[in-house]
């Protein structure tokens, strides 16, 4: 009997050393994380939202408003959702066949679209989906996360991981999960320009390319990387054009969306709370290839947690928003409508609102 016990114990270690797995992980220094505390201080702001439902639909991961006040969605069975401002039940506005993620419109109120099985999509107003590039520089768009546009009708996008495209490797989460636990800076920021129909790719070698949020003057623009627990800054515009700088660092969960909030604010969606194994083992790639040869339920994985933040242009946070016993996983945003901060979420049943009670602090751009 005991040789059958060695044979297999002999079996697990030689498969846990050399089976094949598709990452091949990079060794980097993680910030230690220092958790809930100073402005990221645990609450449970949130425990008041309201909810709606989505019907059979699911995790609505972006939200805009057009000029006439319309809601749009984008949700995973890959629909946009419409519902009038103040109505309750939403309709198909259109379907991408993909997985939309981030949406924006552009100065012709046409809705655009980060589908990150599809590339850059951009939607006219009778709900006709049309490709506008899903390559760039030579590189296929594999995982196409956000979108926004600056005041000239320039489109910027992030391309989350040119490696791990989200279609093929079983979905947006499960993409994810990999390109995280990797670590080898297969993300990019990425500009479209509708008059030439060319697609620049403006950075590369990011950790999950996440959030886009074009500033409220167009001279810079906000990009989370999710994967470094961080929001950059690249400038549009001015002496400091074509640089970046890191604006907001070691967050104590995963950063996901990034949207313009009123009076110079911007939303940061905090989609999971940092893992204590992906920080301890940064460093050891070799031990995050072996856990990646473990059974899906033991690798690392989101935790449900509802968390969205609100910053300034320089990175200051203004508002700390959480809810920890959460009904609400894993919100990937906040977007401000009217009286209402409506959260967004990679794979909730339903949509969450929260009513802005008194007068948020205002910022400078």
């Amino acid at each position: 009997m005991w040789k059958w016990i060695l044979g297999i114990i002999i079996l697990v270690i030689v498969y846990l050393l050399t089976w094949p797995v598709a990452i091949e992980p990079q060794a980097w220094s993680a910030p230690q994380n220092k958790g809930y505390t100073g402005v990221f201080e645990q609450n449970s702001k949130l425990a008041s939202v309201e909810v709606e439902s989505l019907g059979v639909e699911s995790g609505p991961e972006d939200l805009a408003q057009d000029a006439q006040g319309n809601l749009y969605i984008a949700v995973k069975s890959g629909a946009i959702l419409r519902r009038a401002l103040n109505a309750s039940e939403w309709e198909v506005f259109a379907q991408t066949n993909g997985r939309p993620l981030g949406i924006e419109f552009d100065r012709n109120q046409r809705l655009l679209v980060a589908d990150a099985y599809r590339g850059l999509l951009r939607i006219t107003n009778d709900g006709v989906v049309e490709t506008l590039t899903n390559e760039a520089e030579g590189i296929p768009i594999r995982y196409a996360d956000d979108v926004d546009v600056d005041a000239e009708g320039m489109i910027y996008f992030s391309d989350a991981s040119t490696k791990f495209g989200a279609e093929a490797f079983g979905g947006t989460y499960e993409a994810s999960l990999l390109d995280i636990m990797e670590h080898g800076g297969n993300g990019r920021l990425l500009r479209y320009n509708p008059a030439t129909n060319n697609t620049r790719v403006l950075l590369e070698g990011l950790q999950f390319a996440n959030g886009v949020a074009v500033s409220h003057d167009s001279n810079y623009l906000l990009l989370v990387e999710t994967g470094r627990y961080r929001v950059l800054k690249y400038w549009l515009k001015g002496p400091q054009q074509g640089t970046m700088e890191i604006i907001l660092d070691n967050l104590p969960g995963f950063p996901d969306n990034v949207n313009r909030g009123n009076d110079g604010r911007y939303w940061v969606g905090l989609v999971s709370p940092r893992n204590d194994f992906l920080d301890n083992m940064a460093a050891y790639p070799g031990v995050r290839k072996i856990a990646q040869r473990l059974p899906a339920f033991l690798r690392p994985k989101a935790t449900d947690y509802a968390h969205v933040i609100a910053i300034d242009g320089n990175g200051k946070v203004l508002e700390n928003l959480q809810e920890p016993a959460t009904d609400y996983p894993q919100t990937t945003g906040a977007i401000e409508v009217g009286d209402y901060l409506y959260l967004t979420s990679l794979k909730a049943p339903v949509l969450a609102r929260w009513r802005i009670i008194g007068a948020l602090e205002p910022t400078s751009n």
